[in-house]
């Protein structure tokens, strides 16, 4: 039986370029109100933003990685919900999605990869958007993805560094994938771990287009190769805030926190560590491998006025989908992030 990881170094948002090397590739090439740009690469956000110049935009954004886990249905789902959740954490509704595939077919054969595209094409249809084409190249590691194009109302549209003070951090997936998926690559996670785990990964963000009707969320972006940590970074807008982060309200995949203690992590979560671990505050052993644990498709993090946390509530009850407080955002303090 052939196994996608074994053909990879790395995998799923693990395979991000770290923070300080694309500052550097970016720094001469940043976007921003060019062209009717509404939202360019100059701030990490999750998607460019259009202005259609009638009260609507246009949402465009592109994603792809190698495999995470070893079946090629799995790989397809988990990559094209990872590829839309962009669109998702900014308030939009996806429209259409284009296919990217590299692929070694002497190695993988092509009915392997058709099975990636299965995948991808079932998760796509739970969102109600067609793969409308794409593009594949032969590649010595498999890598798969979509551009995907969404459309929202400018007033629908939410940024991830534009949280105030005293908003409520919501987030709406456990962590830990990649923890999880390191276990599975060295055979030691469960069946039913592995399984939990490829389920939270390959689950449609699609609560984000609801939120994006909620003018109390102030601020929204989805939990990906970074890490935890990393995007809270983001979210407190170069050290305007800081987010002050209850570690026991933080919710782990099932099996984490076992091999977390194993001392069993991918090798990311230390480049995480390196790059925001001297902004952060009261992080340590346990909690530093699960907050700057790269995530595949992790859950949407964003933040809340009090004054509509139960508009945001009744709304993700009546969709029955999880809902986490973890924490909230604070006047800075000389840390971006707060952990007690």
């Amino acid at each position: 039986m052939i196994k996608l990881t074994e053909y990879t170094k790395g995998g799923g948002c693990g395979c991000k370029i770290a923070p300080e090397p694309l500052k550097e590739i970016l720094s001469n090439h940043l976007t921003n109100d060019q062209f009717r740009l509404i939202v360019g690469n100059s701030t990490g956000d999750d998607a460019a933003v259009l202005d259609l110049l009638n009260g609507s935009c246009l949402l465009s954004t592109t994603d792809f990685f190698t495999p995470i886990v070893d079946s090629p249905f799995d790989f397809g789902r988990i990559a094209a919900a990872n590829s839309i959740s962009d669109v998702y954490s900014m308030g939009g509704r996806p429209v259409m999605a284009l296919s990217i595939l590299g692929w070694p077919t002497e190695k993988l054969g092509t009915d392997i990869a058709s099975e990636v595209i299965r995948g991808a094409v079932e998760v796509c249809k739970q969102a109600g958007i067609a793969i409308g084409g794409g593009h594949s190249i032969e590649t010595p590691e498999p890598i798969f993805g979509l551009s995907v194009n969404g459309v929202l109302n400018y007033h629908q549209l939410k940024r991830n560094n534009t949280s105030k003070v005293g908003d409520v951090i919501f987030l709406t997936k456990p962590i830990g994938t990649g923890i999880l998926t390191s276990a599975m690559k060295r055979n030691l996670l469960s069946e039913a771990h592995l399984n939990s785990c490829v389920e939270s990964m390959a689950t449609l963000n699609f609560m984000g287009e609801f939120l994006g009707d909620v003018a109390g969320v102030h601020a929204m972006t989805d939990v990906t190769g970074f890490g935890l940590i990393g995007h809270l970074t983001e979210m407190v807008d170069k050290s305007r805030l800081t987010a002050e982060l209850h570690y026991a309200d933080i919710p782990l995949l099932e099996g984490a926190q076992q091999h977390a203690a194993n001392m069993i992590y991918p090798d990311n979560t230390m480049r995480n560590w390196k790059a925001n671990g001297e902004k952060v505050k009261g992080i340590s052993g346990e909690s530093l491998l699960t907050l700057c644990d790269p995530q595949t498709n992790g859950g949407l993090l964003f933040s809340v006025d009090p004054n509509a946390i139960d508009e945001v509530q009744a709304l993700f009850q009546r969709e029955h989908v999880a809902l986490y407080q973890i924490g909230s955002f604070k006047e800075h303090t000389g840390f971006c992030v707060d952990v007690i």
